[in-house]
């Protein structure tokens, strides 16, 4: 070979070492209590959710994503822990996470990633005396409520005193998630963002345009009455079902359009390449008014698909150049695994329930190689005589006012328990053992009675086939136990080398 090109090539070579091992920048984006089927690209009737559409046309659409858990504290612990949120006592809304978890922000500020925090919390207070406010748990700088909000959302700017920030929640959210990212460029860091949006979490409210798009909602709606939170009152009200889908659908049209501002800055600033967008939902749709278009059965807060099964969506250009379905099972809890992968970063040395999905990305995955777990614990079992709090009341209180009144206060409190010694009941409330097309469940008001289903032929899971197949049924029963006791060890903190 000719000195000059040996000489070319030695200078190229360090620049191409460096092009392979820089890190992606990574945005995790979340809709609160949105479900699967409230998106454009599910072929929903009234919705417009054109940059979701898009998104699902130009990157990696999981078709069957899953959040951790049916309601959205235990599931935000799931994405920033890559466990089921019961390990750590996140059981319900209102319940913290544990000081001692390891989130995807410790890992990745290791590995020189700058890393914040945006919108909806919800895992404690956000106040700077909370030990599990975002800077806390590995987040350097945070711009964030400890529940949901709506118009001219009141945040905690890194612990502060909440501010009003005036204009529409979703867009003052990726308001400031933008200047947290071009703060990142010209620190020449790679960054982790995390933007949970208060929407389209009730009560709701919507721009004059973005309620105008569903004026002419059907008229057998307004016949309907749905029972949710009054924006004036903050307490329970009645209105025309029409009215409030109206609201709730301006709500998800307002988020997907701050969503599409982002994607356009991002290309302004020369970062969409390699830069990773996950969106997914928190939870199922809602009762009644989330519920109009669904193909599932049940809602938020049940263990059936229309409880857990969201939207899943990852963009990345420079590792997936072509529009790609996937039906293989994911979860919420795969994202910190996945994200460690590709960032280089070692997993911590405690249990984890979630696995990589770059696997999934790079079309190298054709069925899940381990079952997804979902578990409705009895949080009445964890507060039981002899329970000791884990965090004393005032660190729980929480100081971001809400619209909705709470306990009859306009703010969420919080709490966390040591879990007292395991007993027999501790085993129960809903759960499943999804192993790929097949879904055990025990419901908790039929506990011990399984119920199986063929989620390949039954979607809407309608047909129970424990009684065709008991040899499966006892299978999975008897691995869903075994998986139970590992969280109840871990719940006993047995995880942080401690505790009773």
């Amino acid at each position: 070979m000719n000195k000059s090109y040996l000489l070319l090539f030695a200078l190229l070579l360090p620049l191409a070492v460096w092009a392979e091992a820089k890190k992606p920048n990574i945005i995790l984006l979340m809709g609160d209590d949105h479900g699967w089927a409230e998106t454009g690209y599910y072929g929903h009737p009234h919705l417009k959710t054109p940059v979701l559409d898009e998104m699902a046309r130009t990157g990696l659409r999981l078709d069957h994503f899953y959040a951790g858990h049916p309601s959205c504290s235990p599931t935000r612990g799931s994405v920033l822990t890559g466990r089921h949120p019961n390990r750590y006592g996140t059981f319900n809304p209102g319940y913290s996470l544990r000081s001692q978890e390891i989130t995807i922000a410790h890992l990745l500020a290791k590995a020189g990633y700058h890393c914040g925090h945006f919108g909806k919390w919800h895992l404690g207070p956000v106040k700077k005396s909370s030990p599990t406010n975002p800077r806390a748990m590995g987040f350097h700088e945070y711009v964030s409520h400890d529940n949901f909000y709506e118009m001219d959302p009141l945040f905690s700017r890194n612990g502060g005193s909440p501010v009003v920030i005036k204009g529409e929640g979703s867009e003052v959210t990726i308001d400031e998630t933008l200047r947290f990212i071009e703060d990142a460029k010209k620190q020449e860091k790679p960054f982790l963002a995390v933007v949970w949006f208060g929407s389209p979490h009730e009560p709701y409210s919507g721009l004059a345009k973005d309620l105008a798009l569903y004026e002419n909602l059907p008229k057998e709606y307004a016949e309907r009455k749905v029972r949710l939170t009054s924006n004036k009152t903050g307490r329970k009200t009645q209105r025309p079902l029409r009215d409030v889908l109206r609201e709730r659908y301006a709500e998800i049209t307002a988020m997907d359009r701050s969503i599409g501002k982002l994607r356009t800055r991002l290309a302004e600033l020369n970062l969409r390449d390699n830069t990773i967008l996950w969106y997914c939902g928190d939870n199922g749709s809602p009762p009644s008014y989330g519920r109009v278009v669904t193909p599932f059965r049940a809602e938020k807060g049940h263990v059936y698909e229309g409880g857990i099964r969201v939207p899943g969506l990852i963009e990345w250009p420079a590792k997936i150049s072509k529009v790609r379905v996937s039906k293989v099972n994911g979860v919420t809890s795969d994202i910190l695994p996945t994200l460690c992968e590709w960032a280089g970063v070692e997993l911590p040395a405690r249990p984890l329930d979630g696995i990589s999905l770059a696997p999934l990305v790079e079309g190298k995955m054709k069925t899940r190689p381990k079952p997804i777990s979902f578990w409705s614990f009895n949080s009445r079992r964890a507060t039981r005589n002899g329970a000791k709090p884990y965090f004393t009341a005032e660190e729980q209180q929480g100081t971001t006012p809400l619209v909705k009144l709470m306990g009859n206060i306009p703010t969420r409190n919080f709490r966390n328990c040591h879990q007292p010694p395991i007993e027999e009941a501790d085993y129960s409330g809903s759960r499943v053992w999804l192993d790929n097309r097949y879904k055990l469940v025990i419901p908790s008001k039929t506990d011990g009675a399984p119920e199986l289903y063929d989620l390949q032929t039954d979607p809407a899971e309608e047909t129970n086939i424990a009684k065709k197949k008991p040899e499966l049924s006892a299978r999975m029963a008897r691995e869903l136990r075994a998986w139970q006791s590992s969280v109840l060890n871990s719940l006993r903190e047995k995880d942080y080398h401690e505790g009773p």
